[in-house]
C-alpha cells in the first residue's frame, strides 16, 4: 500500500548530513539510514547517492534488486540504458545530457542546487516494464571535496494511469516539488501522448504538417488536429515556442 502521507524531509536531512560530514560518516545502521530504507520499502522506491561529475555511486538502497533486478553493490548509472523501454531511450539520453550541463553550471557557480524529475518505462526484476518516476536532487558541496553530488529517487507510479501515454517533467529550484508523487506533482510538465510527442519531434526537426503526415501515415487534417491539442496542453501560442522550450530543457 503506497504511503504518500510522508514528506521527503528524511531525504533532505540525508543531504544536509552528508554536506556536513561527508558520506563515510553516514553508516547504514544509523537511525536515518534505517528510516530511509523503511520509507522506500513502504512506498515502492529505491534511491542512490553519488558524485555526479565522477559518475561514482557511494550508496544504493536495498530495493534496487526488487525494482530493477540489480544488487545494490552492482548498481551503476549505465544500468538504466539496459532496462529503459526503447520508446524512452532517446528522451533519457537527452535528459542525461541536460543533467551534466546542470552539474557543470553548479560546479562553475560553486553553489546551489537543482531539482529535476521525469518518468520512464523501466524493466523490473520480473522482466516487465513499469512506469518509474525519477527525482533528482543535484547540489554543489565542498564536503568531502568540491564536486556536484546527486540524490536520485525512483518511485513506481504505475498506479497513476494518466501517465500511461505521456510524461511528467520538472526542472527548477522549488523545493516543494521534491516530494512523494501525487497527482498535482505528476501533472507538471508536458504530458503529451506518444503520438503527440512524435509529431512535436518531427516538427522540431524541420518538417511541415504535410511532411509529418506522409512520414507517419496520417492525414494532414489529423496532424493539424494533433498540433492544436499539443498547443492546448502546453499553453503555448505557437509550436515554435514550444519546440524552443523543449530543446532548451533537453527533451527533444
Amino acid at each position: 500500500m503506497i504511503n504518500n502521507s510522508k514528506s521527503y524531509n528524511s531525504y533532505l536531512k540525508f543531504v544536509e548530513n552528508f554536506s556536513m560530514v561527508g558520506f563515510d560518516a553516514l553508516k547504514s545502521d544509523e537511525p536515518l539510514m534505517v528510516e530511509l530504507e523503511e520509507f522506500t520499502e513502504n512506498n515502492d522506491q529505491f534511491f542512490y547517492f553519488g558524485d555526479l561529475l565522477k559518475m561514482d555511486i557511494f550508496f544504493t538502497s536495498k530495493r534496487s534488486l526488487q525494482m530493477m533486478g540489480v544488487e545494490p553493490a552492482e548498481f551503476t548509472p549505465s544500468v538504466f540504458f539496459a532496462v529503459t523501454h526503447p520508446d524512452d531511450l532517446e528522451r533519457m539520453g537527452l535528459a542525461r545530457a541536460k543533467l551534466f550541463k546542470i552539474a557543470s553550471d553548479l560546479f562553475v557557480a560553486k553553489n546551489g542546487f537543482e531539482i529535476f524529475s521525469t518518468n520512464y518505462k523501466l524493466k523490473n526484476r520480473a522482466g516487465n516494464y513499469a512506469n518509474i518516476l525519477n527525482q533528482l536532487f543535484i547540489f554543489y558541496s565542498t564536503t568531502p571535496y568540491k564536486s556536484v553530488f546527486l540524490l536520485k529517487i525512483h518511485t513506481n507510479i504505475g498506479w497513476y494511469k494518466k501517465l500511461n501515454h505521456g510524461f511528467h517533467f520538472y526542472l527548477g529550484k522549488d523545493i516543494s516539488n521534491f516530494r512523494f508523487p501525487d497527482e498535482k506533482l505528476l501533472m507538471l510538465g508536458n504530458h503529451f501522448s506518444e503520438r503527440e510527442f512524435e509529431i512535436v519531434k518531427l516538427i522540431g526537426s524541420g518538417m511541415s504538417s504535410e511532411e509529418v503526415a506522409e512520414k507517419i501515415f496520417l492525414s494532414v487534417h489529423t496532424v493539424n488536429t494533433h498540433r492544436r491539442n499539443i498547443l492546448k496542453k502546453s499553453g503555448k501560442a505557437t509550436i515554435s515556442e514550444l519546440i524552443y522550450e523543449l530543446k532548451d530543457r533537453g527533451e527533444i
